[in-house]
């Protein structure tokens, strides 16, 4: 008889001895210091440099809507899909750091569907999927949590303003995998795009990298940077990942003047 992906892994947590296992207490937490939510993704959400400004990853204004007691690890890096961040060792060192009862929330879709590239090209169904199980078992192997976030839309519109989907089957396939390992899901690619519609062709333009020289869809500028971080810590507090205790300023403004970009 075989079993199931989730007798397995359901079977090896069960031979983890209690100590590891479970998560620890808000007082062990206090105890060794705030609990660290670690972040795997791409360009969207990844730290800026000097040279890159006013490009904003979400990432960056993400700890403006968190506690003290939640410290933001932003591993996120350019260019990068689900499998070449995996191949370049990124996902081992989160692994090596990551503790009982951290978060590894996990943004990947951008750059999975660049079937030109094999260093990073995956197939929503098949490939994608089977990727992203390793950030979510590698995770839970060490008694810490994953959650999965649809990619952020990018900013696109139709002939008569409706705000466009350009994820693909991506978006699907990881809503499909989060209910089948039962993980948390935070739909940014929905909300994202229901954002943008709101908002509308030209209003948009000012959540994007659009400068005098650049016009870019994809890539944020403060304004849009903190907006998607709030969608982000408001999904965190609506799923049940963060507490109330966990967030705060989600309906405040937050200055465009907090963000800043360090000299790479």
């Amino acid at each position: 008889m075989s079993l199931t992906r989730r007798q397995v892994t359901t079977a090896a947590l069960a031979a983890v001895p209690l100590a590891v296992a479970a998560a620890p207490s808000a007082t062990a937490w206090s105890a060794r210091g705030p609990r660290r939510l670690y972040l795997a993704g791409d360009s969207t959400a990844a730290q800026k440099h000097a040279d890159a400004a006013p490009e904003t990853g979400w990432g960056m204004a993400l700890p403006f809507f968190l506690g003290h007691g939640v410290r933001v690890a932003n591993h996120a890096v350019n260019g990068r899909s689900s499998k070449s961040f995996v191949d370049e060792g990124r996902l081992d060192a989160i692994l090596a750091a990551i503790r009982p009862g951290d978060l590894l929330l996990v943004q990947f879709g951008h750059n999975d569907s660049k079937a030109e590239d094999p260093t990073r090209y995956t197939e929503p169904w098949t490939t994608y999927q089977d990727t992203l199980r390793r950030y979510v078992d590698g995770a839970r192997a060490r008694g810490a949590r994953p959650v999965l976030a649809t990619s952020v839309e990018r900013r696109r519109f139709a002939a008569d303003g409706t705000a466009v989907r350009t994820h693909g089957a991506y978006p699907a396939a990881m809503r499909a995998l989060a209910a089948e390992e039962g993980v948390a899901l935070l739909d940014i690619e929905a909300l994202s795009l229901a954002l943008w519609q709101e908002l509308g062709v030209e209003e948009t333009k000012k959540y994007f990298n659009w400068t005098a020289t650049e016009q870019d869809n994809t890539h944020f500028n403060p304004p849009g940077g903190i907006a998607v971080a709030r969608l982000v810590a408001r999904e965190l507090l609506r799923r049940r990942v963060l507490a109330p205790r966990d967030v705060r300023r989600l309906e405040d403004t937050v200055p465009e003047s907090w963000i800043t970009w360090p000299e790479a």
